[in-house]
């Protein structure tokens, strides 16, 4: 399943990261379950499942380091956002609801508009937790 994307510059560029994100994580022997979940609290860019493990994959692409790189770009309230929409997600499809859950992060660095043999792909797995939300 997944949501289009509008035709600006900016999407196009997030879509090649997304895409080059997909393509590293299947080389990982994971498989899509969805892409570009909405709902009224947010995004989930992708969300892939490996065995009994769910992931909900956030993408982020920075074509620069000078303000930090992509992983430092995932505030506390996105977190929360993204948690708050993978249990949309859950209740949405509940074949999903006794698998195991993690949050990742695919963080690219450089620029997925020349192609993505020139990115730094750096995956981080298990993020942020849910359960530092709900304390």
């Amino acid at each position: 399943m997944t949501v289009g994307r509008s035709t600006s510059p900016t999407h196009q560029v997030g879509q090649k990261a997304e895409e080059a994100a997909l393509i590293f994580l299947k080389n990982k022997g994971f498989q899509l379950v969805a892409e570009n979940f909405h709902s009224a609290m947010g995004e989930i860019d992708l969300v892939v499942i490996q065995g009994r493990l769910l992931v909900f994959v956030e993408v982020r692409l920075r074509k620069s380091s000078a303000f930090g790189n992509a992983a430092a770009s995932i505030t506390p309230s996105k977190q929360r956002k993204i948690i708050q929409t993978s249990a949309i997600f859950l209740q949405s499809f509940p074949e999903f609801e006794s698998y195991d859950c993690r949050f990742d992060v695919i963080a690219i660095d450089g620029s997925a508009s020349k192609g993505h043999e020139n990115l730094k792909i750096s995956w981080i797995e298990g993020a942020f937790d849910a359960a530092m939300f709900y304390e």
